[in-house]
């Protein structure tokens, strides 16, 4: 008589296939919930204010560039974008260089307060900056006088974003093997050296996750920018607020305006999406 063999698969038995269908049910459920609202501001965008007001949940038809041809002539958006963009990339390049130099000796040195000191920047993760807004401004305007400046926003921004940053980079760090720094130092190399030379370039996906994250949270902030910011200074989210109280009545104007806004955001965050993750996962396993 010949016995029946059970073949088990690689990885155990595969889930149900009710499971499976509830997982992607959930996920285009979430993803509607957050593509939704966007996808309606984009379309609405192409649409006149007699159509949202007759359909507000139509199609645009016909379709009309009317509203996105004129936000792009409007000079105050290309300012606004600027000091987005200024803004940002001061951000961000504070973060990465003072967040690194931070994580560095929190990772590689061993001295005795060590993770007292660490644990100071991880509760730091528990107050957003709105908390301290009013010390902020007192700070920004009267003692260091760069109100209305874009040294005022990103000096704040880049303090707040460094908990996370330590959080996140101190893991890479770790994973850099001893040996590496002490062949460098036999080579003769400074400790500047090695930092530079050695430390920069093995945390580099660490260092990008960083600064997508320093960038996008700096082009969405909003609460920082509306104490500090005022006249041709603002950044676009208060160019947004502006636009749509100056602009109540013109539904798709705002709609294009909105869209307009959030797509340099949204661009770079898409394509830096594998390399956040990788760097996340790096992280994780450090």
């Amino acid at each position: 008589m010949s016995r029946s063999r059970t073949v088990s698969r690689p990885g155990g038995p595969r889930p149900p296939w009710y499971r499976s269908l509830f997982v992607y049910a959930a996920a285009l459920l979430v993803a509607g919930l957050t593509l939704g609202p966007v996808m309606y501001a984009v379309l609405g965008g192409f649409r006149t204010n007699a159509q949202l007001a007759a359909d507000p949940s139509g199609l645009p038809d016909p379709w009309v560039m009317d509203n996105y041809v004129g936000v792009l002539q409007n000079p105050m958006f290309w300012r606004y974008g600027l000091n987005s963009l200024a803004i940002g990339l001061l951000t961000t390049a504070m973060v990465m260089v003072f967040g690194l130099m931070a994580a560095y000796p929190l990772s590689r040195y061993h001295f005795r307060a060590r993770e007292a000191l660490y644990m100071i920047f991880v509760a730091g993760l528990l107050f957003p900056a709105t908390v301290a807004a009013i010390p902020l401004f007192i700070i920004i305007s009267r003692d260091l006088h760069l109100s209305n400046t874009w040294w005022g926003i990103a000096l704040p921004q880049a303090a707040f974003a460094l908990p996370m940053t330590i959080v996140i980079l101190r893991p890479f760090l770790q994973a850099i093997p001893q040996e590496m720094e002490e062949a460098a130092f036999i080579d003769g190399a400074s400790r500047i050296q090695v930092f530079t030379r050695v430390i920069m370039p093995l945390s580099g996906p660490g260092l990008i996750t960083v600064g997508v994250l320093a960038f996008v949270g700096s082009w969405n902030a909003y609460m920082l920018p509306l104490l500090l910011l005022q006249g041709d200074m603002k950044t676009l989210p208060l160019g947004v607020a502006d636009y749509s109280s100056e602009h109540a009545s013109d539904t798709a104007g705002v709609f294009a305006f909105t869209t307009l806004a959030m797509i340099p955001a949204l661009i770079f965050f898409l394509a830096m999406q594998k390399r956040i993750v990788s760097g996340l996962q790096g992280a994780v396993k450090g």
